[in-house]
């Protein structure tokens, strides 16, 4: 197949190729060309921009809204259901892959396999299975792993792992999912925190840290954490720190900016307080972050296909981060090679360049000089299978 009449997007240099057609052939990219062959098998694209597919970094696929209503006893079948519409409605807004931070029944192992055996369509995904936390700390209630002590972290994460994770996600603060939370709290302790670390490198993987406060990030970046999520109070030196050592920051400016999504979910007015309240420092700490180059993702933490503001979730954290500094060729990046290096992927994913997955979506205009462009997404394509076309061809 070709993809004609398109302008193609280098989301590595900033520069938009002209009238390009792109040969995909075994769902993988083989050229992008001036024309295709008189005899091509071609889809017509008119005149769109053609860009990577979505890497959205902070997926939540069985959560439930509001947290109040979760079982940790809920069969798994249920949970899958759950989590396979979700994750049908992350590809229809452009997402072909997501890295889970958490999944209760670590569901998204069975998305994985659900989509390789090809019962489902889905974004490809990088699970963490069930994220490890402290008795009574954040995640209490959603089907965490519950363990203390250092010995009792190595274990747990050695469970996820040879269940299939990808990375470990631990939590060492607290957060604003519930009243009366704060993300000041620190939650694990140096060697806790060292153990699963230990683990994650043993098996070829990393750690994920839910991270508030600027404390908690410095020890865990020293003691080998890359990745980092939420950064609700960073101050300018952490945020040297993390750029310094090449870290990744998953901002999730949606948590605090998605007022009237959480409302329309049934958020306790608490938690919507908790979020409003924490508006104004997290885009402080995100901004800080931009100034000193710290590695940046795309991650929503609310589900990337719902809809935030009119347009989904995925592109809503893209506005958000344009807001807060981001030029709109990063903002890109965040959501394509900057997200594939963080899972470790880049040499197959987030790019238009031959031998890379034929992961691809087309917008009306171009986002480098409007970002309101991916506002106006109408084709995605997955592993070089159409699966959204909105304009008839």
């Amino acid at each position: 197949m070709w993809l004609t009449n398109c302008h193609v997007v280098d989301v590595v240099t900033g520069e938009v190729l002209r009238d390009r057609s792109v040969h995909i052939d075994n769902g993988v990219i083989v050229e992008v060309a001036a024309a295709a062959p008189a005899d091509a098998d071609v889809h017509d694209l008119g005149g769109r921009h053609l860009l990577p597919g979505l890497i959205t970094c902070h997926s939540h696929m069985s959560i439930v809204f509001p947290f109040s209503e979760t079982r940790e006893d809920e069969p798994a079948e249920l949970t899958a259901f759950r989590a396979a519409q979700r994750a049908a409605d992350a590809l229809h807004a452009g997402v072909t892959t997501m890295r889970c931070v958490h999944e209760q029944n670590r569901i998204d192992f069975v998305l994985r396999e659900a989509r390789a055996r090809g019962w489902i369509r889905a974004p490809r995904v990088f699970g963490a299975g069930r994220a490890l936390s402290t008795p009574g700390g954040h995640g209490e209630g959603s089907d965490c792993v519950y363990v203390k002590g250092a010995d009792a972290f190595y274990h747990a994460a050695v469970g996820e792992l040879e269940a299939g994770a990808d990375h470990i996600k631990i939590f060492i603060n607290s957060g604003l999912a519930r009243e009366g939370e704060d993300f000041e709290h620190a939650e694990m302790t140096d060697a806790e925190i060292a153990a699963t670390v230990k683990a994650a490198d043993e098996h070829g993987a990393y750690v994920v840290a839910h991270a508030g406060e600027s404390a908690a990030i410095r020890q865990a970046v020293e003691l080998g954490v890359r990745s980092f999520e939420h950064i609700y109070a960073l101050d300018a030196e952490t945020a040297r720190l993390l750029a310094e050592r090449e870290a990744f920051v998953t901002p999730t400016l949606c948590v605090t900016n998605s007022l009237g999504w959480m409302r329309d979910n049934h958020f306790d007015e608490g938690s919507v307080v908790n979020a409003k309240n924490a508006i104004a420092p997290h885009q402080e700490s995100f901004r800080r972050a931009v100034e000193a180059g710290v590695q940046v993702v795309n991650g929503t933490d609310v589900p990337p296909g719902d809809r935030v503001d009119g347009v989904s979730a995925v592109v809503h954290e893209m506005y958000l981060m344009a807001k807060g500094g981001l030029d709109n060729l990063r903002v890109l990046q965040a959501a394509t090679v900057t997200a594939a290096r963080l899972i470790r992927a880049e040499d197959r994913l987030g790019r238009i360049a031959p031998g890379y997955a034929a992961d691809l979506i087309a917008v009306d205009g171009d986002p480098l000089s409007d970002l309101g462009a991916m506002g106006r997404m109408s084709f995605v394509m997955l592993e070089g299978e159409v699966v959204r076309e909105d304009v008839p061809v």
